[in-house]
């Protein structure tokens, strides 16, 4: 007689734990001298919303939920090699974004009206415009999903930059071209330089995490500061900056949304070869200058090594450096749609001066950017 597979074994294990939840939750509860948060469930009349609520209040108060759920996809990830309902495991050790994914592999809902294409178009152009009517230049720079560039690493049957930007960001990129908002293509930018990588290049993504690396950070430092030069809207400046290595060990942002610690313990981090932007004598990390003449507004991918880890440099460091002189910058972690607009709204001291403001944000916001994509007011002149 054969020992039943491993897989089984787990599989009948997490059964018998399901059906035991209830049991344990009423001990633990009892246990600690609680009345059992199951007997709410006859105090009043059953409705679909006194059910949602129940159900929502035990997910909250599971202790049997809260201690072992990490340990559940400690076992799922190492038993069946799944990451959950935010990460996909690739290959080589990539990891990906589900979301992200889904948002290249996935329909947009037909029936939303508008749909989220033309609310981020009409929200661009409309912010283009406001600024356009105070002699300010707009550049948008949508940043492409880790996805969009490594498909291979996310399975086999794709081939390295084959594949064209998602239907989503072509129609959004071919739009904002129509309306003649100044875009810069980094999609055709990062494939290039993906069908011209050796063996050893580094990779322009980091493999557990949804960003960019420090060479994609200057890969597209370097292509904005050529563009914006090139295009005459800034003159280069006349500031010195060097930058000294500083690398890094960084545990990705997709393994630790997971929360489990055990799984953080057994994969290793990412060594990173950051590389710090200094200024001044003697030098210091680059900082921005609040009455610089070009403002950075965008997500994480600004903030990714400029303000985590090691500090000064990223982005907007690197661009600085390029342009040869300092910048105002403004982040919002997820929030670039829309949130960073509103946060400059309130912030009216950050537009003093200016000449140039360039916009960034992770291609998958043009669908799940926190609060759509709406229309905001630019603040009122700044003093």
């Amino acid at each position: 007689m054969h020992a039943p597979p491993l897989s089984r074994l787990f599989a009948l294990g997490f059964l018998a734990l399901l059906g035991s939840v209830g049991v344990i939750q009423w001990a633990v509860e009892v246990g600690r001298g609680e009345r059992p948060q199951a007997l709410d469930l006859f105090r009043h009349p059953p409705t679909a919303e006194r059910l949602r609520a129940y159900e929502q209040a035990l997910e909250d108060a599971s202790w049997v939920a809260r201690r072992l759920r990490p340990w559940m996809l400690y076992a799922q990830f190492q038993l069946f090699h799944s990451a959950g309902e935010k990460a996909l495991l690739g290959r080589q050790g990539w990891w990906y974004y589900r979301p992200g994914v889904q948002f290249l592999t996935q329909r947009a809902d037909p029936g939303r009206h508008p749909d989220d294409v033309t609310q981020a178009v009409e929200a661009i152009v409309a912010f283009r415009d406001q600024l356009a009517a105070r002699g300010l230049r707009l550049l948008v720079l949508p940043v492409p999903n880790k996805e969009s560039v490594y498909p291979d690493r996310l399975t086999r049957r794709s081939g390295p930059w084959e594949l064209p930007p998602g239907a989503e960001t072509r129609r959004l990129m071919e739009a904002l071209r129509a309306s003649d908002v100044e875009l810069l293509d980094l999609f055709t930018l990062f494939a290039r330089a993906r069908s011209e990588a050796t063996v050893g290049t580094p990779a322009l993504y980091l493999a557990q995490d949804t960003h960019w690396s420090p060479a994609g950070i200057a890969l597209a430092a370097r292509a904005v500061a050529q563009h914006v030069l090139r295009s005459g809207w800034v003159e280069a400046g006349s500031a010195v900056y060097e930058v000294r290595p500083a690398p890094i060990q960084r545990v990705g942002d997709l393994l630790r949304m997971l929360q489990v610690p055990a799984l953080e313990r057994a994969i290793a981090p990412e060594i990173i070869p950051c590389e710090q932007v200094l200024q001044g004598d003697p030098r210091e990390g680059y900082r921005d200058e609040p009455l610089a003449r070009v403002l950075v507004l965008g997500d994480s991918f600004l903030r990714i090594y400029q303000t985590d880890e090691p500090g000064g440099a990223g982005f907007v460091a690197h661009l600085a450096r390029e342009l040869k002189q300092p910048l105002t910058s403004l982040v919002s972690d997820g929030g670039a749609s829309t949130l960073v607009r509103q946060d400059l709204f309130r912030r009216p001291a950050l537009l003093r001066n200016k000449q140039l403001v360039i916009w960034e944000f992770v291609e998958r916001d043009i669908r799940l950017g926190t609060e759509g994509w709406q229309r905001v007011s630019l603040p009122p002149d700044p003093p």
